[in-house]
């Protein structure tokens, strides 16, 4: 297969053999299944998550450190928009439950997206190409945006429950598998399907990656660099908005501080799969999720601690990354 042939797959079985050895140390084949799907599933949502920033840092090369706004942003605004659609959530209709989640993303990606259009405006089109200036000013819009947040919904922790049908199991075998995270890894898995789409397979892709590699000859055949750049950046903060309102749900509470909190999560994937790559923040948050879940049940006390040391081990086998992006 062509396709197999142009790519490293070596990386592609990073997940498979990580589970492999979680097995015999679980013990358990019902507890190992109910992890690695609650993994992966985890992994999805950080994946989301962490597409937007690998995108704007692959393709625009901006180190924006106020991501997390955009993810705070979304799971609040789905707080709004869900608590106001009370008898859709709490029907034991899948298809009633659908019809809140569907428009609360839809409004939280809106939301992030054109506070993402301001962000780029005023914060960080000023520091193109300045990374440590990137770093203090776009750390510096999170705060703001962090005080905002509080004005407008407080600064307590408000809940995000999940929709009625959306709760409790399904039985596989002996293996017990919530039916939020089997929602989680398909909205994760089309998100990575359009992503690879758009960048590979339509003309606004390729004009985005021949931008990165030569912006002059692009420009000079008609072509507005900065606006398809800044069009990468507004769909980044929508991402980011859609990630925040799964992972509120994941987590069923929101607080103001949620997107600084996840965000050593996000550049440990980002950087595992090689600052810009969206096939290699898919591994990398496959990865991180597994290793969260595998050592919160063996042992809690380093679950944190062990996503470091897997990224160290992934260095000292691939210092720039599972898939680094050729130009960096």
């Amino acid at each position: 297969m062509k396709f197999l042939q142009d790519i490293d797959t070596r990386p592609l079985l990073l997940v498979p053999v990580l589970a492999l050895l979680a097995w015999p140390l679980i013990g358990s084949g019902s507890t190992w299944l109910t992890l690695t799907v609650a993994g992966l599933a985890m992994g999805m949502i950080i994946f989301i998550m962490a597409s937007g920033l690998t995108l704007v840092f692959g393709l625009m090369d901006v180190l924006n450190f106020g991501h997390g706004l955009f993810i705070a942003l979304g799971a609040f605004v789905a707080t709004s928009v869900l608590g106001a659609m009370g008898d859709w959530t709490g029907s034991g209709e899948w298809w009633r439950n659908m019809l809140a989640v569907l428009p609360a993303m839809v409004v939280a990606m809106a939301v992030a997206a054109a506070v993402g259009l301001a962000f780029e405006r005023f914060i960080v089109r000023p520091v193109y190409g300045q990374h440590l200036k990137q770093i203090l000013i776009t750390m510096g819009g999170m705060i703001i945006g962090e005080e905002l947040i509080k004005v407008i919904w407080g600064p307590l922790q408000i809940a995000l429950p999940l929709p009625e049908a959306m709760r409790g199991s399904v039985l596989w075998g002996d293996a017990a598998i919530e039916k939020y995270r089997l929602l989680a890894v398909a909205v994760g898995l089309a998100v990575f399907a359009a992503q690879m789409w758009v960048l590979g397979r339509t003309k606004i892709g390729l004009l985005i990656r021949a931008g990165v590699q030569d912006r002059e000859m692009v420009e000079s055949l008609g072509y507005r660099i900065r606006r398809l750049f800044v069009g990468v950046f507004v769909v980044g903060s929508a991402l980011a908005g859609l990630g925040g309102v799964m992972w509120g749900l994941y987590q069923q509470n929101v607080v103001p501080q949620m997107g600084a909190q996840v965000n050593v999560l996000i550049f440990i994937v980002i950087i595992i799969g090689g600052l810009g790559s969206t096939g290699g923040a898919l591994i990398g948050a496959l990865l991180v999720g597994l290793m969260a879940n595998y050592t919160g049940f063996l042992a809690p006390k380093v679950a944190l601690f062990s996503n470091i040391a897997l990224m160290a081990a992934i260095l000292l086998w691939r210092p720039q990354g599972v898939y680094p992006v050729a130009n960096r």
